[in-house]
C-alpha cells in the first residue's frame, strides 16, 4: 500500500508523529509518497487560521495539547521555541530538493531533521546557515541542494503539491491519505495502523 503524507516542517503535532508514522510504514511495508504543503495557501482554501489569528481559547487549547502529548509521548518539546513562527518556505523547498536528488527516505530524515530543529534544538529552520548544517550533517553538498532547493522547478513542486492536498480535502499537518481515507493529525495513527494491517 502506500500513503500519501502532507506536512509543513515547523508544526509541532507533525513532529510529535514523525517518527511513528515512519515506523507503522515500515512494519506494514507500505510506501510513503511525501508531500510538502504550503499551509499559508491551505488554510484560506479550507477554512483554516494561523496560529496568531485563532481565538485565544484555541491557541491556550493548543499549549494544553502539546504538553499532554510530549509527556505521553515522552519527547522533549520546547512549548515556547525561539524561533516559531518561522517562515516554512526555505525547510520546505529544501526537503523538496533532497526528495528530488536523494529519495524519499533521505527526505523523510531531514524533514524530521527540520521538526526537530524547531522543537526541540530552538535552531532557525528559516535561516540558510540551519539548513546548510542540517544538510552537511547527513553528508552531502549541501550548497548545490540549496541552489536547487532555490530554483523554480523547486517552487513548481511545492505549489503541486499545495494544490493537490486542497483538492483531495487536506486542510492541516500532518495529514495522512490512504486509498479513500483521510486522517487529520498525529492522534490518528492508530487509525492509520489498523488500516495498513488490513
Amino acid at each position: 500500500m502506500t500513503l500519501d503524507y502532507y506536512l509543513t516542517p515547523v508544526s509541532p503535532f507533525t513532529y510529535f508523529g514523525h517518527d511513528r508514522l515512519r515506523a507503522i510504514c515500515a512494519r506494514h511495508g507500505a510506501a510513503i509518497r511525501l508531500r510538502i504543503v504550503d499551509l499559508g495557501k491551505v488554510f484560506p482554501a479550507t477554512g483554516g487560521l494561523a496560529l496568531k489569528d485563532r481565538h485565544p481559547a484555541r491557541q491556550a487549547y493548543r499549549l494544553q495539547e502539546l504538553t499532554r502529548w510530549r509527556d505521553f509521548l515522552g519527547l522533549p518539546l520546547n512549548l515556547h521555541p525561539k524561533h516559531f513562527p518561522v517562515p516554512a518556505l526555505a525547510a520546505s523547498t529544501t526537503i523538496l530538493a533532497v526528495l528530488e536528488r536523494h529519495g524519499t527516505e533521505a527526505a523523510l530524515d531531514v524533514a524530521g531533521d527540520c521538526l526537530r530543529a524547531v522543537w526541540v534544538e530552538d535552531r532557525d529552520v528559516s535561516a540558510e546557515g540551519t539548513l546548510h548544517d542540517i544538510l552537511s550533517a547527513r553528508g552531502w553538498d549541501a550548497a548545490a541542494l540549496l541552489a536547487h532547493a532555490a530554483s523554480a522547478q523547486i517552487a513548481a513542486t511545492l505549489e503541486a503539491h499545495t494544490q493537490e492536498a486542497i483538492a483531495r480535502g487536506v486542510f492541516g499537518s500532518p495529514f495522512y491519505v490512504v486509498s479513500d481515507q483521510l486522517f487529520w493529525g498525529q492522534d490518528r495513527l492508530d487509525f492509520v495502523d489498523r488500516l495498513l494491517a488490513r
